[in-house]
Order: C-alpha cells, then structure tokens, then sequence
C-alpha cells in the first residue's frame, strides 16, 4: 500500500474505533436532561450507559467469527447500518426502557467499528509495523472524549436531547459512506470457518490458550480497568471532594486525554528504536511505582495536584501499553484475527466493567475506592506480564 493509502485507511480505521466512545461520551451531559422528558428517575437513565457497556463487552464476541468467516467489510456495513438505525430509534424514544432497549442495539451496531479495525491492522502490517498503527488510531480516537462531551452539550444548548442521537446517526451515516467507497477488504471471505456453537466456541478457546495472546491481552486488559476505575471516579473525587466545577473537570479531563493522546504517539517514536514488548515490560513496571504513589500521596496529606499528577501518568500511559499490546496480542494470528480481535476487545471491556462497578461498590464518599482500583489494576497488569510471561518462558514477536 502506498503511504497516502495507509494514512487515508488509519483515519477510517480511527473513526470506526471511536464510534464506541462518542456514543457514551456525546450523549452524558444529556442525562439529567432525558430524565426529566420522559419522568423518571436519573438511575433509571444510567440504565442506558449499562444496556450499552454490556452489548458493547460481549457483542464484540459475535463479530469475531463473522468477519473471519465473510471478510470484514460487510460485516462492517450491517454492523453501521445497525447502529444508525437504532440510533434513529433512541431518537425517537418515549420512554426511558425502550431507550434502554435500543441502546443496547446501538451497542451491537458499533461493535463493528471496534473489532474490524484490530482484525484489518493484522492483516495489513507487520507486529512492530501495527504497533505504530494502532498509536495513530489512537491519535484519532482520543479525540472523542474531548469533543464529545463539548457537542453533547453544544447540542443541548439549541435542542432537546433527542438531537444528540440524531447526530450520532448522522456522524454514523457519513462513517458508513466512507466506508463503503475506501475501505478495500484484503483479507476476504473465508468458508472454511465455521459459524455453529461448538467450534466458534473452540476457537475462542484456542485463542485464549494462546501464550503470547493471554499474556498480552491480560495485561492490556488490567491497563483498561485503571482508565475505566478513573472514568468512574473522578466526576466525584474532582468535584465533590476537590470542588472542582462542571468547565474545571472538563478541563481536566480533556487535559488527561491529551495525555493518553501524547503518549500513544510518542510510542511512535519510541518504536523506531525499541521493540514492543521492551516498551510495554518498561511501562507495567512503571505501574508499580506510580500505583504506590497514587496511594500513598493520598493517605499521606499531599493534596489534590500531587494526586492528579500521579493520575495523568497513569491514564497515559494507556497510549503506551495498548497500541504494543494490540499488536503483540494479535500477531500469532491471520486465518481467525477476527477471533483474537473480538476476544480481545471483549475482555477489555470486561475488565473497565468490573473497574467501574468495584469503584461502585466500594464507594464510602472519599478518593480512596478510585485510587486503589486504579492501584490495583496496575499492579496486576503488571503481575500477569511477570508471572504468565515467564510461564510461557520467551514472548517474542513474530
């Protein structure tokens, strides 16, 4: 491919990545805004951030096995026609179960745009090449915890709510345009794979016992759950606890994501010198470090700034981990990439599930719960990259 193909190709694949994200972070400032619409309580709308992280975690399951076994673009086109549908449907709710419902639809329709483009950077680079591709999608798809919040209440501003959703299937509609007039499927159909219960269920096995895929996948996993337990918690620990306001935890939170953004591309140049999996073994080790830290600059007294600097370390170094994880997690692969793509992003989102409702469930009005999830997600990326690494003797890449 030429290099202005490559590029043309990496902004799409960034776009589709970020469909996800811009469906839960467009729509949040409007939450308060559809409970009163359609009468019901706020924690009846949160219902809808949960319909979508749970089509979201294990939808992307049942992509895998299709695209491997029809290629990945049109699994991609039904995926976003899906989307703009029940996007339009949202829309048009008048009632907060049937947005429930629909949002969960929603979250079928863009798990496409997450699992292709893992699936298409295997099947077009190298390891070490696709290492840096993913820190470019990255580039692209940070972008949308910035902006997206910022248009959601743009939007509120001159319409009802239900124009956030209208947007989105608009946003969508363009997507699928682009899609279908660049995106050209190398890889193709494959009808040897089979699509019944038992072997896709073997397949996924296979996968997962993969050493290099657990390993890798595991600890990218881990890493996902610190940004995750942050999403969660700091609305309260930088509001509530630190009186920050609704445009000083913008700014914070846009300022982490830059963060995460800066370090995925410098990940890029760290590339032109070292190997991935050097990158990543130096990164979880800095996890230890920066998760006592984050701890103890808390139980000590510091203050807020020492934390939050602990904190924009941590979120960023999410841009380091991930783009080397995807690739090394999904080089053993070629025949079923879509398998190890799904299973990944899968687990992935598993993990920031299981992150956010610890920091739930452990909620006792201080800054503790987040921190320590956050900590502790750390230390275990960094545990499963020691112990399993070393189980599976010598990750290399291939």
């Amino acid at each position: 491919m030429s290099q202005s193909s490559n590029t043309i190709l990496i902004i799409l694949l960034g776009i589709l990545t970020a469909v996800g994200p811009f469906s839960i972070d467009m729509y949040l400032p409007g939450m308060d805004a559809i409970a009163k619409d359609l009468g019901t309580p706020i924690s009846n709308v949160q219902l809808t951030l949960t319909s979508f992280f749970f089509g979201i975690s294990f939808g992307q399951l049942f992509y895998g096995p299709i695209i491997d076994r029809f290629g990945r673009k049109l699994p991609l086109i039904y995926g976003l026609i899906l989307y703009i549908v029940s996007s339009l449907a949202c829309a048009l709710s008048d009632s907060v179960w049937s947005l429930v419902f629909f949002r969960f639809l929603q979250s079928l329709g863009a798990c496409a745009g997450m699992v292709v483009p893992r699936a298409v950077v295997r099947d077009v680079f190298s390891p070490h090449e696709g290492a840096k591709v993913f820190s470019q999608i990255i580039l692209v798809m940070g972008v949308a915890p910035v902006v997206a919040p910022s248009i959601g209440g743009l939007l509120l501003n001159y319409a009802s709510w239900n124009m956030i959703f209208y947007a989105l299937a608009i946003i969508s509609a363009l997507t699928l345009l682009l899609s279908i007039y660049i995106f050209d499927d190398k890889k193709g159909s494959d009808h040897s794979i089979s699509l019944k219960l038992v072997p896709v269920l073997k397949e996924y096995g296979e996968v997962f016992t993969n050493p290099a895929f657990r390993v890798y996948v595991l600890t990218s996993g881990f890493a996902a759950a610190v940004m995750f337990a942050y999403i969660a918690g700091s609305p309260f620990v930088f509001m509530v606890l630190n009186g920050l306001t609704n445009t000083e935890y913008s700014f914070v939170f846009s300022f982490n994501a830059f963060g995460l953004i800066l370090f995925s591309q410098i990940n890029r140049l760290l590339l032109k010198k070292f190997e991935a999996a050097t990158i990543v073994r130096v990164v979880v080790f800095s996890f230890l470090v920066l998760s006592v830290c984050l701890v103890a600059s808390s139980m000590l007294g510091f203050g807020f700034i020492p934390m939050l600097f602990f904190i924009f370390l941590l979120v960023s170094a999410f841009g380091l981990v991930v783009p080397n994880c995807s690739a090394l997690a999904m080089a053993p692969f070629s025949k079923n990439a879509g398998s190890a793509s799904a299973l990944m992003g899968a687990l992935q989102m598993v993990f920031g599930v299981l992150a956010t409702a610890a920091v739930s469930i452990l909620h006792d009005g201080t800054e503790y719960p987040m921190l320590v999830v956050m900590g502790t997600s750390g230390l275990l990326a960094l545990a499963c990259f020691v112990f399993l690494g070393r189980k599976s003797h010598k990750i290399k890449e291939s």
